[in-house]
């Protein structure tokens, strides 16, 4: 039976963090046992707002596929490659951009929210406020089936819907329709109670050293009420409980709320055995690192025989486009 055929990507802006691990990559590793998946470092997208800090993105693409790769993508059940070594994207954005409303994109939801974030960029470029359609050039591309996402983004694949059909309504039914596939995200808050961020600086990192997760974690706000050891506390206002839910056994987590909000275990305690139970789980994802990092020729491998797989498909694709409007 023909797997249907999934499409995710990811910006190279840095480290993967926890929420990245948890948000997106946990979840590709199940897809890739029931689907035909492209995984895409998506290095265009990082210019939309890094567009004057170019210099480190070739090399967050290399330590970005190493970390996939350490965390369990696997390039042989997964297409693994580089949105601009495939020059047929750049192409079909073109294309979708003569048939896309301004009105679409200004009332995209993300919009104006990060231009509010990143009040210190200037986003006021045709690049950042037309970044959907190459999104939505990225995945029709592969004529992808669905795309994995959170809640959040699921706009963005609405809007990708939207150009599928008006390209379909204008030339012919070349594109299907991709469906969003809702994927649940723990809550996963940074190190100070806030959206887990490189650019709030708030992040743990799957590639630190224990030291420097025990550092992170020492760091962590806690339930504000319990501003003394004595006062109980509740841990479902605890952002370190928060975190005993994904690395802590199921017995401990229990031992650990009755004794929180009876005032017999202390946040220094809590948080210790946080970071050890965590620095245990993300062990094997930091050993997987060091073997790619000692192996770049195997790296590079994977990334050049991704890109030939994605460029033959793309190709064809293009083929198809262009019969179709004719050009």
């Amino acid at each position: 039976m023909v797997r249907k055929r999934i499409l995710s990507g990811m910006r190279p802006t840095g480290n993967i963090h926890l929420g990245n691990l948890h948000g997106a990559l946990m979840n590709w590793k199940e897809l890739q046992e029931e689907y035909d998946c492209f995984f895409f470092v998506a290095d265009w997208h990082a210019m939309t707002s890094d567009y004057d800090a170019t210099d480190h993105i070739k090399d967050h693409i290399r330590g970005m596929v190493i970390d996939w790769l350490s965390v369990g993508l696997s390039p042989e059940r997964s297409t693994i490659f580089v949105q601009s070594h495939i020059k047929e994207h750049a192409e079909l954005f073109l294309i979708l951009s003569m048939i896309t409303p301004l009105a679409w994109l200004e009332r995209n939801p993300t919009y104006k929210e990060q231009i509010a974030q990143l009040k210190n960029k200037d986003l006021s470029t045709f690049g950042f406020l037309g970044y959907p359609v190459l999104q939505a050039a990225d995945i029709i591309m592969y004529k992808a089936h669905g795309v994995p996402v959170g809640v959040d983004q699921a706009p963005h694949v609405e809007l990708t819907r939207e150009i599928a059909r008006r390209f379909n309504h204008f030339y012919g039914p070349i594109f299907p329709i991709p469906q969003t596939i809702l994927t649940p995200t723990p809550r996963l808050l940074g190190i100070d109670g806030r959206k887990m961020s490189k650019s709030y600086n708030n992040a743990i990192y799957i590639s630190e050293t224990p030291d420097q997760i025990r550092a992170k974690v020492s760091q962590m706000v806690t339930d504000t009420k319990r501003a003394r050891r004595s006062d109980p506390g509740e841990p479902n206002d605890c952002n370190v409980y928060s975190f005993h839910n994904l690395y802590t056994d199921k017995e401990a987590i229990s031992r650990i709320e009755q004794e929180c909000r009876k005032a017999e275990i202390g946040c220094v305690d809590c948080k210790e055995l946080l970071a050890e139970n965590l620095t245990r789980y993300l062990a094997p994802i930091y050993d997987k690192q060091n073997y790619y990092k000692n192996h770049p020729n195997l790296v590079t491998e994977i990334i050049l025989e991704g890109c030939e797989k994605a460029r033959s498909v793309a190709q064809h694709t293009m083929e198809e486009v262009r019969a179709a409007i004719k050009i």
